[in-house]
């Protein structure tokens, strides 16, 4: 039994344990996690959205096999044990290529799991639910179930061809869209008890031929919709009456529990909540670099207090400037005049200025930054003006204010809530 059947087993027997899943790319953010998963004694499920990585390299840059070689070097390099960590795939499927017909679509999906699951990476996010080119829309659930079996029985050859452990499996088709929504208006609506039956028995169905009977019982979540979102500017907070009769369908089913997306910026209580109502697995990922983010605007205008402006890093405009240059990851986004933009370029809840620290200008400008406050250590009360927390930690000698210390705590808190709502036997912070 793996580390994720395991705790997940453990939450069905009473415990009320989960797994957080920080979906994330960023090495800071790795880092942190891994700090927190120390910290707290947690193990660590980390995984890579299909348009972060895939067969042709995403927008990371990274296939399956790079990401997992990146992974594994920040932990040893963490000195976090390679035993503790867990790679998953999330929305794996045709969801970067629906605007493909669904032959074709499908195909590139083949071929994304397989090189995933070749890969090692052990929690696999089956997610056909989109609707491709010459599909109808929405899709019928009977076809999203055939193509998540389809692309079941690739990951299951796969495995067993690569002499690896076999994959632990997620399904299902109300799945929120990766990274927030782009307006909530009056809200998402909890999945009902019926809607939850029906996906679990067609896929039931779907998987019933002899290559995938055994991969059903390592069927071990379902992705529903606890009514908890976000968009640009707001968020829909989980409230746990309406999402009751939910959670009580699934304690009339074995084995499996919830699989929660787009919690970002719940508060602790209700990430806590979630898991009790057996929401056990958490996914956090804007949050996070949304907080890594902050540290470094925080640091930005630490610098311009400091330095003449020609020794300055401009890390803000630098980076607004090449999300303008290149504003293929925002502009389907984002709406309203160049004010409204500008802030939400750099201030958005949906943070989708993460898909821009790789690029070789705002990386530039970010090492600047590191090195200027390196040889220019930031007072004690600027540190505490702009990262009181950091600050805080400091002044008790908990913290190092070396740049990087500073970000990956500040990120730490955050990921700390998921940590502490996931871990057995663990109170919520007051």
């Amino acid at each position: 039994m793996s580390i994720v059947q395991s705790i997940l087993q453990a939450h069905r027997n009473g415990d009320r344990s989960g797994l957080y899943s920080v979906c994330c790319s960023h090495e800071q953010v790795l880092r942190a996690a891994m700090r927190v998963a120390q910290d707290l004694d947690t193990p660590l499920l980390i995984e890579a959205t299909s348009n972060q990585v895939d067969q042709f390299g995403g927008y990371t840059g990274m296939t399956p096999a790079q990401y997992r070689a990146h992974v594994e070097a920040l932990a040893d390099d963490q000195g976090f044990a390679r035993e503790r960590l867990i790679l998953g795939g999330d929305h794996l499927g045709p969801n970067a290529w629906q605007k493909l017909p669904a032959a074709t679509a499908m195909a590139h999906a083949r071929e994304l799991i397989r090189t995933y699951v070749a890969a090692g990476f052990h929690k696999i996010h089956l997610d056909c639910s989109m609707s491709c080119a010459d599909d109808p829309t929405p899709l019928p659930d009977e076809i999203v179930a055939a193509r998540s079996a389809e692309l079941a029985t690739i990951s299951e050859a796969t495995a067993r061809d690569s002499g690896l452990s076999p994959p632990v499996y997620v399904i299902g088709t109300e799945v929120p869209i990766p990274g927030g929504e782009s307006a909530l208006g009056s809200g998402v609506q909890v999945t009902t008890p019926q809607a939850a039956a029906r996906t679990l028995e067609i896929h039931r169905l779907a998987f019933d031929v002899p290559q995938l009977r055994d991969a059903w019982q390592r069927v071990v979540a379902m992705v529903v919709q606890p009514g908890v979102d976000f968009d640009h500017g707001q968020v829909q907070h989980y409230q746990p009456q309406a999402a009751r009769a939910l959670s009580e369908f699934l304690e009339a089913q074995p084995r499996i529990v919830f699989e929660a997306h787009s919690t970002d910026y719940q508060s602790e209580a209700s990430l806590h909540a979630l898991v009790r109502d057996h929401f056990a697995i958490l996914k956090v990922g804007p949050a996070a670099t949304f907080a890594c983010r902050e540290a470094l605007f925080a640091l930005a205008r630490i610098e311009d207090e400091l330095l003449e402006s020609a020794q300055r890093s401009q890390l803000i405009e630098v980076l607004d400037r090449r999300m303008q240059a290149n504003p293929k990851y925002w502009q389907g986004h984002y709406r309203g005049d160049e004010r409204e933009l500008r802030l939400l370029r750099a201030y958005a809840l949906s943070d989708r200025c993460r898909y821009y620290w790789g690029d070789p200008q705002v990386v530039a400008a970010v090492n600047t930054l590191i090195d200027n406050l390196r040889r220019h250590t930031p007072p004690a009360g600027l540190l505490s003006q702009y990262l009181p927390e950091q600050f805080a930690a400091v002044n008790a000698g908990q913290l190092s204010a070396e740049p990087w210390a500073l970000v990956r705590h500040k990120i730490g808190l955050r990921l700390a809530e998921y940590a502490r709502a996931c871990a057995r036997n663990r109170a919520p912070l007051r």
